[in-house]
């Protein structure tokens, strides 16, 4: 288990963590998400002794993550994959760090076929793809079969396959009861991953609840409905205290479900095309959350055809 309290960085005047209060439980994927500048990576390096705390307290397991005498052993980490000497194979980085950490070396083996890397096991580093590094990060990270494990933004450059290996990875790894943290701006696959989330902004919790919990508070779902008689639709359905808006014959309802919209509707006559219930994301929830705390918010591209 991870336990951070009251955890606050500063850089000089600048507050980049501030009083970050959060647990992530064992048996279960926790999302760690928020806008570039938020704090993600900052908090992360806190957690692992990188940084130190300018106030407040993190602890792994009971204790600080720094007072470990093996520390691989106690959470595996990727915090950036290449953080590594380029002219060392993928085998003797590994070897290396098992020997350091009092980890049998035949775990080096299993750990370079359990992420995919056996055949290029003694090529230099330096040589490997963006995609070949990250999934050495992961082999470091699970090397010494920790209980608990902390991946920052792990599928950054793997192809589709990868990706889908990760999540069902970091899936397997909860259901072994280890404590899994993961950081990703990939709002898809958090979805599919993640069972309970942790968003921050600007350096404070902005939320820390379960995957459903979250978009159905930060994400309103409506019903998207069609028909050619669609102001009058919108006349009917603002009659009866729903929130609507019209474009063209696509009306877009909100405060009730699909069954009621469409009874109300076909009730009057209403030839409906499409009758549809439309469900909110994570990746709608999380821009509705954080949309004050973007550090850079770019302006929207013109649609196409748009007068200049």
């Amino acid at each position: 288990m991870i336990a951070v309290r009251g955890l606050t960085k500063t850089y000089g005047q600048k507050v980049a963590v501030d009083g970050v209060t959060f647990t992530v439980e064992p048996g279960r994927v926790t999302g760690f998400l928020g806008p570039n500048g938020a704090g993600k990576s900052t908090t992360m390096r806190m957690i692992l002794g990188l940084d130190r705390p300018t106030a407040g307290s993190v602890t792994v397991n009971g204790h600080r993550y720094t007072d470990a005498p093996a520390p691989l052993r106690e959470v595996g980490a990727l915090l950036e994959a290449r953080a590594l000497h380029p002219g060392r194979t993928a085998r003797n980085h590994l070897r290396w760090l098992a020997v350091s950490n009092r980890i049998p070396e035949r775990r080096v083996d299993e750990v370079l076929d359990l992420v995919g890397l056996t055949e290029v096991a003694d090529q230099r580093v330096g040589k490997f793809s963006l995609g070949m590094g990250q999934r050495l990060g992961i082999a470091v990270a699970l090397l010494g079969e920790p209980p608990v494990v902390v991946l920052d933004e792990p599928v950054n450059g793997l192809d589709p396959e990868g990706i889908r290996w990760v999540r069902t990875l970091a899936r397997q790894l909860a259901e072994q009861g280890r404590t899994v943290l993961v950081s990703s701006h990939l709002m898809s696959e958090m979805a599919l991953t993640a069972d309970h989330l942790v968003v921050i902004g600007r350096g404070r919790v902005l939320a820390d609840c379960s995957m459903p919990e979250f978009i159905a508070e930060h994400a309103a779902s409506h019903v998207r409905v069609r028909t050619p008689r669609a102001a009058e639709g919108e006349t009917l359905l603002r009659g009866h205290g729903l929130d609507v808006a019209r474009t063209g014959d696509e009306l877009r309802v909100q405060g009730l479900d699909a069954a009621g919209v469409g009874e109300l509707l076909g009730g009057q006559g209403l030839l409906l095309h499409e009758l549809t219930l439309v469900r909110s994301s994570l990746e709608d929830a999380f821009m509705t959350l954080t949309a004050d705390s973007v550090e850079y918010s770019a302006a929207m591209p013109q649609e196409a055809g748009a007068t200049r």
